[in-house]
């Protein structure tokens, strides 16, 4: 006797070379993707223009704009300004995007800090090396067209002509502070100053919202106060990074002894808690920032408050919405009590109410008082339900607890 052929068994070995060979294949295509990816990131890395260069303003110790946009090889920078590579590319690293208008990317993350005579800030879209004679502005790029060009704002141009104005001799502080501490001060004035005017802006687009959902909640008003939400908590975490960033520095004596540049190139090295000055510059800024975190936590609570609001506001139209449905179905029911009757005394029987005197009259009589009957009866059952209230909700739990506690 033959022995049964097992066709499983041959499918299956037939089967499993060619699941293996489409696992490896997958795996080869895998890893080819992967290769053009990173490949093709290299050369958009690569492509970026003036990747060699930094274009930054620069002023001297009197004040005056030595440099206004100009192009300096990294490592000449690097050498003039006796900076580390590490440094250099935290200052500049990810400020030219392609996917906004602008092409402006400005760093989310701040940074104030020393290094060997110098202050490494990044603020907002301000990006300094503070030294003790001079001040280096980096300066924003525009990828629009072919080349790159600068595009130079309106507020960034003030603020340039500002810091001018305040690192001259004939500032009024100049006898009082020194150099970096004017620099540093005006940096902190125009980031107080955006920070300030974007507030306002917030403000009066969420009043606007807020004044617009008293008269109708629409869903493109809605749509629009969640956009306006979701802006407040960004804005809300960079002002907050800003200010964990100056209390950091408030705590921290060593940093706030390096500061003082002038000082420590004419060899008077400041130790322990002697830095009143610099502390109370930053302790002004700390207070205004935080001003402006409060105001902002206002303005979150108004638009979780409005939103708590209109839900239950379309919570009570939801409600009344399904008590007219109830009504109509309770009107239907009543009438199909009545149009049941009418079916029953239309049928080809025999009920001796037609040969009687008032049959018709009696049987409209009746169907009328049961539609109403019910009617009543459905609505009542409704109002019950309506007048359940939080004290007659409280009056069910404490008569439960009590025949719990009898059990």
């Amino acid at each position: 006797m033959l022995p049964a052929f097992n066709f499983s068994l041959v499918l299956r070995r037939a089967w499993i070379p060619s699941v293996r060979h489409f696992s490896r294949s997958c795996e080869v295509y895998q890893d080819y993707f992967n290769d053009v990816f990173v490949n093709n990131t290299l050369k958009h890395a690569k492509s970026l223009p003036d990747n060699e260069y930094v274009r930054c303003t620069v002023y001297d110790k009197n004040g005056d704009m030595v440099v206004h946009g100009k192009n300096i090889r990294k490592l000449e920078f690097m050498k003039t300004y006796d900076l580390a590579p590490r440094d250099l590319r935290k200052m500049v690293r990810s400020h030219i995007s392609t996917g906004t208008p602008s092409g402006v990317f400005v760093e989310f993350v701040p940074l104030l800090a020393t290094r060997k005579n110098s202050i490494l800030l990044n603020l907002l879209n301000i990006r300094a090396i503070i030294k003790c004679d001079s001040l280096v502005v980096f300066d924003n790029y525009s990828s629009l067209g072919l080349g790159s060009r600068f595009n130079e704002s309106h507020s960034h141009g003030v603020f340039l002509k500002e810091m001018s104005t305040r690192l001259k001799a004939s500032h009024p502080e100049a006898n009082t502070l020194p150099y970096e501490f004017r620099a540093l001060e005006g940096i902190l004035v125009d980031v107080t100053t955006n920070l300030n005017t974007e507030m306002s802006v917030h403000k009066k687009v969420l009043s606007n919202i807020l004044s617009s959902l008293d008269d109708s909640i629409e869903r493109t008003k809605l749509r629009y106060l969640l956009i306006q939400s979701k802006k407040l908590g960004q804005f809300r975490q960079k002002a907050q990074l800003i200010k964990d960033l100056l209390d950091y520095l408030l705590n921290e004596d060593d940093e706030l002894n390096a500061m003082y540049l002038t000082e420590i190139l004419q060899g008077q090295q400041r130790h322990s808690f002697n830095h009143q000055e610099v502390e109370l510059l930053l302790e002004s800024y700390y207070a205004t920032i935080d001003e402006i975190i409060q105001t902002v936590d206002n303005l979150i609570s108004q638009i979780k408050t409005s939103e708590e609001i209109i839900r239950f506001v379309l919570d009570s139209n939801r409600n009344d919405l399904m008590l007219l449905g109830l009504r109509f179905s309770i009107g239907l029911l009543s009438m199909g009590l009545t149009m049941y009757i009418a079916a029953l005394y239309g049928m080809n029987l025999e009920n001796f109410i037609e040969e009687k005197d008032g049959g018709l009259e009696l049987i409209v009589g009746v169907a009328s008082v049961s539609m109403m009957i019910l009617f009543i009866y459905c609505t009542r059952q409704i109002k019950s339900l309506q007048r359940f209230t939080l004290s007659s909700a409280s009056k069910e739990k404490a008569m439960a607890a009590r025949t719990r506690n009898i059990v």
